[in-house]
């Protein structure tokens, strides 16, 4: 794909859902790439949400919590029937979902993955969640976001 275009971006194009794309310059030496985000677009931390990759009873699982939290690894577990939690290796995340870490986004994943997306997001009217790229963030309804990713919604956030 060409120019800014990832598989996230190309999905909700095709899916013909409302989003805002924002960007900025992303500093390699950032520790949270959230943070960097809010930081550098200015947004509330509670609607910036990070996606990280778990294995749960060895089955790679998405987590979507807002940046100022942590993933409750207990609770993703028993939000999608299982057991036993742990993030996953960066190597098996990158490789399942298509994207690099600090870019991994719940949206147009190389494999299709079980998502769950915290609660908390859908207080939102619309919640920010990586574009697929370092420095890219989009900005779309929280059903949306729900919807095309087949998403349970749980409380997952430490």
């Amino acid at each position: 794909m060409a120019g800014k275009g990832t598989p996230a971006t190309a999905l909700l194009a095709k899916q013909k859902v409302a989003h805002k794309l924002h960007s900025y310059d992303h500093d390699p030496r950032s520790e949270s790439y959230g943070t960097e985000a809010v930081e550098a677009l200015g947004l509330d931390p509670a609607r910036v949400f990070k996606t990280l990759v778990a294995e749960v009873d060895g089955a790679l699982t998405v987590g979507v919590v807002p940046v100022t939290g942590q993933l409750d690894l207990k609770a993703l577990a028993a939000a999608v029937g299982g057991k036993k939690a742990k993030l996953a290796d960066t190597a098996a995340a990158q490789r399942a979902t298509g994207y690099v870490l600090g870019g991994i986004s719940p949206l147009g994943q190389r494999s299709r993955l079980p998502v769950v997306v915290d609660t908390s997001a859908e207080k939102f009217e619309t919640v920010h969640c990586s574009a697929g790229r370092r420095g890219l963030e989009v900005e779309l309804a929280p059903a949306d976001l729900i919807r095309l990713t087949k998403a349970t919604v749980a409380p997952i956030a430490a």
